[in-house]
């Protein structure tokens, strides 16, 4: 990366001036700001204090240290009120280009030897993916491919929320009101079939309830006296017993919900190397609580049950063991943790969960390093905030959740009603514009989704997504698509280009926008945001869009010309195919 080299550089030469040594952080290095001449920019104000001269003084100082010990890097500098603005050669820049400019590695690490578990999704099978897991799924998709492009060897996972009272709820209401229908007999997804009796389920029990309350009874007492609740709960237990019908009708609704869930994943392209199961796994960790009371890291209260204390950290006391033996979340979630570092070996386990579980993950770090579990530092919650509606938010219960098939559904079709309104379709067959369509409204879709930072709670407004002219996923796609036009009509010549005139300024600055894509997957997989990406494809279409405005290429000045352009339009194409496939979507060869 040529900050890197440019801060490398000027620490040697702050070395070797000024007898003192420095480390990285305490020097920033920036791209120069199109008003001023150069390229990159030192900043200069953090070196007052520990060299004792003003800002121009050092700067000076440095960039002549510069020219004449880095000739071939730099040719020029100039101070602006404590800023250092460093000029490369074009030198560099034209080799990059010729490297890179068809190169789909370009700006991606070698592997590092190291092991990153994402897990992400983690849905119920009583009910099908909404609004709130596609974010899931598209954080958790494009971390992972984030965090392959800088080196790591990335296992992707879920874990699938397969039992429990809220899946009885949904097998209860089926056996009362289904009337032996299926998926198939009634021509419905499978989730979306399994889903709607989870709604059945709770328009029923809230009926029953009503009805105690209005004979007299509490409705507390009649929250737990209702008659579908204890048919649900008696079936949970007749589940955890083993019950042969039970089971069965448990794995074949499952199923159902996982061939819904199988289609959905494909369309929006999110996959797993492992798929765990909470039924596999709630008796987890047990056997780790135990010999956590052993250390002394748990203590047990009289009615047998087990706690850890976790005043001291802040927080309270956290119930690890029920005192009939029975686990709790948190223990099924260490026991999980354990299986997976036994299972990959990890370095990190990364947790992409909404940040109403903030207090669980941290709890969960917490109490495996006071068990000085070996993977309890690699534990990483991913957290991000919740996606609403302008009109609100949702509620699953009540059957108002935004259903992720809908919801793509109608992006597609926003997607459809644009491009043919901008009337550039008619060379397209029938099986193409489906594709593009697809390609272009689930792009907007994981595009608005991925461009705000994770930690953030966002708004999600379909019309706006798609707009090929803003801050959106089509506008990149479109600028993609324009650039593959261009390299269409015209061939680029595979000989290295070798100038004889300068570089133009905005052919130096897109250059340099380019340069920049390592380091910005560098950063996004750092801070496991891909907001940071989003942002930086975004800009480099818009300055795409600017240099093809002001430059010809076709109709160069000189073949000369021609070529380097062409070359710089391959290589922004390059970059941005990459950088969009890192966020999962795909950029059409034309719209």
């Amino acid at each position: 990366m040529l900050t890197d080299f440019i801060r490398s550089k000027s620490l040697d030469a702050i070395s070797a001036l000024y007898n003192i040594k420095l480390s990285d952080k305490e020097l920033q290095v920036n791209i120069t700001k199109p008003e001023f001449d150069g390229d990159y920019t030192v900043v200069l104000f953090a070196l007052v204090k520990s060299l004792k001269k003003s800002p121009d003084e050092i700067g000076h100082s440095i960039g002549q240290y510069l020219i004449e010990k880095e000739h071939a890097s730099f040719e020029a500098y100039n101070i602006i009120k404590g800023f250092l603005n460093l000029t490369v050669r074009s030198d560099f820049f034209l080799d990059m280009l010729n490297k890179h400019y068809q190169d789909p590695c370009f700006g991606k690490a070698p592997m590092n030897g190291k092991k990153i578990m994402v897990e992400y999704s983690s849905p119920n099978t009583n009910k099908p993916l909404h609004l709130g897991h596609l974010r899931n799924n598209f954080l958790g998709r494009s971390i992972a491919e984030i965090l392959k492009a800088n080196g790591y060897d990335v296992v992707k996972t879920c874990i699938v929320n397969d039992r429990g009272v809220h899946i009885c709820k949904s097998m209860v209401a089926w056996k009362k009101f289904a009337t032996g229908a299926t998926p198939a007999s009634t021509q419905k997804k499978g989730d979306h079939f399994v889903g709607d009796y989870y709604v059945q389920f709770n328009d029923a029990y809230k009926s029953e309830v009503e009805a105690l309350v209005q004979q007299g009874m509490d409705k507390v007492q009649a929250e737990k006296e209702a008659p579908i609740m204890k048919e649900t709960q008696q079936m949970l237990i007749d589940w955890e017993n083993g019950k042969s019908d039970v089971i069965a009708l448990w794995k074949q609704m499952n199923q159902w919900v996982y061939d819904g869930f199988d289609v959905t994943y494909k369309r929006i392209g999110s996959d797993f190397e492992k798929t765990y199961y909470e039924s596999n796994t709630y008796l987890l960790g047990k056997d780790t609580i135990e010999e956590g009371l052993k250390k002394n890291v748990f203590f047990k209260k009289s009615d047998g049950s087990v706690w850890i204390d976790l005043t001291a950290e802040g927080l309270d006391e956290k119930l690890v063991l029920r005192g009939d033996g029975t686990s709790v979340y948190i223990t099924q979630d260490i026991g999980l943790a354990q299986l997976k570092y036994e299972e990959y070996k990890i370095d990190q386990s990364i947790y992409v969960v909404g940040d109403e579980q903030n207090y669980h993950l941290k709890v969960l770090q917490l109490i495996c390093k006071k068990l000085g579990l070996p993977y309890a530092d690699g534990i990483h919650h991913l957290s991000y905030g919740m996606v609403e509606l302008p009109t609100g938010k949702m509620k699953s219960r009540e059957g108002t959740v935004v259903d992720a098939d809908d919801l793509i559904d109608e992006m597609v079709n926003i997607a459809a009603t644009h491009t043919q309104e901008l009337g550039k379709v008619k060379d397209f067959t029938e099986t193409e514009l489906k594709d593009l369509y697809d390609t272009i409204g689930i792009g907007a879709l994981k595009f608005f989704l991925l461009r705000v930072d994770p930690k953030k709670k966002m708004i999600f407004n379909p019309e706006e997504s798609i707009d090929f002219h803003g801050f959106t996923g089509p506008f990149i796609q479109y600028t993609h698509a324009r650039i593959k036009s261009v390299l269409r009509k015209n061939e680029i010549a595979p000989a290295p280009l070798v100038l004889s005139s300068p570089l133009h300024k905005m052919e130096k600055e897109l250059l340099v926008q380019c340069e920049l894509f390592e380091q910005t997957l560098s950063g996004a997989g750092q801070s496991l945001d891909p907001s940071t990406l989003s942002m930086y494809l975004f800009q480099l279409a818009q300055s795409f869009n600017s240099f093809y405005a002001a430059l010809s290429i076709s109709s160069a000045e000189s073949e000369e010309k021609k070529q380097l352009r062409l070359k710089i339009s391959s290589l922004v194409a390059t970059i941005l195919q990459s950088g969009m496939h890192l966020l999962g979507i795909q950029v059409p060869e034309k719209m």
